[in-house]
This record gives structure tokens, sequence and C-alpha cells, in this order.
């Protein structure tokens, strides 16, 4: 099988000489070629040309999850398709959501040996993912999460933060998620976003909206969060939403995400947050985004700039994975 390793030489968890044990592993199955990434969207380029080259059978990203959705969406170039080389992932982020919802080793060395197995077995996974589209910009495919307002913003004060050199750590984010709670507060009150679905009323005054395509949501070390518990690869988005962030609303919110998602009994429907001002939706296919004022928006963790308006579909069976 050819395979090209797309690698993000500034992964948070992987050194060079973890690289080096990694590529000597997969060679040793695999007609394998390496590139480096050298610039944002890179590995989105090696992915595209890796598709439209033909030859290539497997693309592994080794990288966060940036550097995994930048990879999607350079194979997803055309659109889905039996001819689109299957996508493998070895996890080199500081969170790896992507990886660890497919059931993948958070350590880069077991998720290998991983890999390893599930090539010799002959086994990938179809699944499906969303896709978000504001005209007049290219279309972005999104592997487990978009979000415009609060949490966009959070993801944006983090990115400003990484480029004047902080490490990207948990604690990284929960600092600058209280101090975005702290400076947000006229919008905390009465959000500007409205979400639109066919066949329901408009749903106004979002502080924030977030998109599922599976469950958890992100993770706080080892600790996953549970917006959307019930959103999957196998189904269409899910979408949670608040409308008000007081103190104590905000702080009920956040135990019941925190919270194991399934009920008492193994065979019981999955619980998720509840209250007087939130807001989900299962499973659903097409709906939009739309707001007041433009608005933080991100995709699987990357903060994109403010939108306006936002439209998102659901694929399913999109991407074929080797897991």
């Amino acid at each position: 099988m050819r395979a090209l390793l797309v690698v993000n030489p500034k992964a948070t968890t992987t050194s060079g000489r973890t690289r080096d044990v990694l590529i000597h592993a997969l060679r040793s199955d695999l007609k394998l070629e390496v590139a480096q990434t050298e610039y944002r969207g890179h590995a989105r380029d090696l992915a595209r040309e890796a598709a439209e080259d033909g030859t290539v059978d497997l693309v592994v990203a080794l990288g966060g999850d940036g550097t995994v959705n930048e990879t999607v969406n350079g194979l997803l170039s055309h659109g889905p398709g039996e001819k689109v080389p299957r996508l493998a992932v070895v996890p080199g982020g500081s969170t790896n959501v992507f990886a660890r919802a497919l059931g993948l080793p958070n350590d880069p060395v077991e998720a290998t040996g991983a890999l390893l197995n599930a090539l010799e077995a002959r086994r990938e996974r179809p699944i499906g993912l969303g896709k978000a589209m504001t005209e007049g910009l290219p279309d972005r495919w999104f592997t487990f999460t978009a979000g415009l307002g609060f949490d966009a913003g959070v993801v944006g004060r983090v990115e400003e933060q990484r480029r004047a050199g902080r490490k990207s750590t948990h604690a990284l984010y929960v600092g600058q998620a209280l101090r975005h709670y702290v400076t947000q507060r006229e919008q905390r009150r009465s959000g500007p976003v409205a979400l639109e679905m066919p066949g329901h009323e408009p749903v106004p005054g979002l502080v924030l909206a977030i998109v599922s395509n599976t469950s958890p949501w992100t993770f706080l070390g080892n600790r996953p969060v549970y917006p959307s518990p019930l959103a999957s690869f196998d189904t269409d988005l899910d979408v949670f939403g608040i409308t008000r962030m007081t103190a104590f609303g905000t702080a009920r919110t956040v135990r019941q995400i925190l919270r194991s998602h399934s009920a008492s009994s193994d065979d019981a429907t999955p619980v998720g947050p509840s209250g007087k001002h939130v807001v989900s939706y299962h499973d659903a296919r097409h709906f939009t985004l739309v707001s007041q004022e433009p608005a933080p928006f991100q995709v699987d963790g990357d903060h994109l700039g403010d939108r306006s308006r936002v439209s998102f579909t659901g694929v399913r069976r999109a991407l074929r994975v080797i897991v």
C-alpha cells in the first residue's frame, strides 16, 4: 500500500526522535513518503495533491486536530468518492479529540501500533463529517466540531496566546474561557446568534452555538466534555446552544456537560444538558447560524475569524478511516 505521512513538526507531544521511530515502524508495512508541513494550510495542500495524484492509497496525519482537519479538507477538495484515499491518524497534539473519538490511544507510539494492526486486518470505518458553508468563502469540512459565538471567541483568545509564545495546555483554555466570560458581559445576557432550521421556528438570542459531529466535544485532560452526548460519526449533526449565561446557570451547565453522559441503566438514552436557557437538537441534516453582528467562528478548534452567516450540512459516510 502506498501512503503519504503528513507530519506537523511542531506537534505538541511528539519529539523528533519519536517521529523517527514512528516513521520507521510505518515503513515496515507501507510504501511510505514523508512530508513535513511548513506553513498553515500546508497539510491541506499535501493531502489534496495526494488525492489528485491517484496513486496514493492512504494519507496518515501525524499531529493535532488542526493538522487532521487540514488533511481532511485536502482529501475532500473535490468531494467524497470511492477514489479518495483513506485517512489514518497518529495523535500528536495536546487534545487529539478526533483520534480519541475514534477510540485510538492518545499516545502516538501506541496509536501507531493500533494503526499497523488495523492495516494488517484490513479494518476501516466510513464516517460522517460536517461541512460549514459561508457565501464568498471556501467550504470547510470538520471532523468533530464547529462553533459560532462564545466558544469560538475562547479559541481565538487561545490562538493569540499561542502566537505570543504560550504553550497550548488545558489550563490555558480554562483561563481564557474565564477571561472571555468576564469581558463579554453584554453578550452573555442576550446573544447575537440565531439558529434557523427547516421545519422549526428560528431560535434567536444564542450566546454560543456548538455544532458536534461526534461526542465528546473535547477533553479537559482525560475528562471528556459532553454538550451533545448523542452526536455520532454515524448520524448527521447535533447542535447545542445557550441563550443566556448567568453565573449560576453557566456553572450548572458546565457540571452537566462534565458528568458521565450515560444514564444509570446500560441501555438508557444518554442524558445531555438541560435547562431554561439550553437549546439542543440531534441528528440535524441542514441548518444555518445567523449573527446580528460578525461573531467568532471555529472549526475543529481552529479560529477562522468572524462570520455573520454560516450554513451547515451533515454528510454521512464522507470518508473512510483506518481504525
